[in-house]
């Protein structure tokens, strides 16, 4: 049985199951940020090059939800509704169940701590009785500070890795810093 599509909020985030009326706002981002989240989401925004793209996508993450293959959280700021980005998980389904979470800002939400926040109560949610996941893995580059800081400032560890990604991103492995996070991290 899938989680509850019950919306995640911390102090200034609302993270909820993506809607149908929510496609203009990730087709804007997905678009207007393209060029600097490519290197490190190029299906994502391979598969977004238009509204009709983005609405296929947004269904596509309902599909999932119910499946348990991803968990993918549109992130909004509470007090705008200003859809700022997002963030998922994608269970393994293997003994142990871990989840990788993968997440991305729009250029205008970077700087705020907004990643942080979002991270933290996923991270919880992944934890939760929904998921209970053993531990959880996150993938950063390693030329992308901020990235690097909000996935330590949650918990992440660094980790030393030669097992191929859930989510296999182009480029030299050396330019991925890989960070795994216990429940008791």
């Amino acid at each position: 049985m899938p989680p509850p599509l019950t919306p995640l909020t911390t102090a200034r985030l609302t993270l909820r199951p993506y809607q149908p009326t929510d496609e203009a706002d990730f087709f804007a981002v997905l678009n207007q940020d393209r060029r600097r989240l490519e290197p490190a989401f190029p299906a994502r925004v391979a598969a977004v090059q238009t509204p009709a793209d983005a609405t296929r996508t947004i269904s596509q993450f309902a599909q999932d939800w119910r499946t348990g293959r991803l968990y993918v959280f549109g992130i909004w700021h509470r007090e705008t509704a200003t859809y700022l980005g997002d963030i998922s998980l994608r269970p393994s389904w293997q003994t142990p169940l871990t989840a990788e979470v993968g997440y991305y800002l729009a250029a205008h939400a970077e700087g705020h701590g907004y990643a942080r926040e979002a991270l933290a109560a996923t991270v919880q949610f992944g934890f939760s009785e929904h998921l209970q996941a053993h531990y959880l893995t996150l993938r950063c580059r390693r030329n992308n500070p901020r990235s690097l800081a909000v996935a330590e400032a949650v918990g992440f560890r660094p980790i030393n890795t030669t097992r191929r990604r859930i989510w296999p991103l182009r480029g030299k492995e050396s330019e991925i810093v890989h960070y795994r996070l216990d429940p008791t991290a």
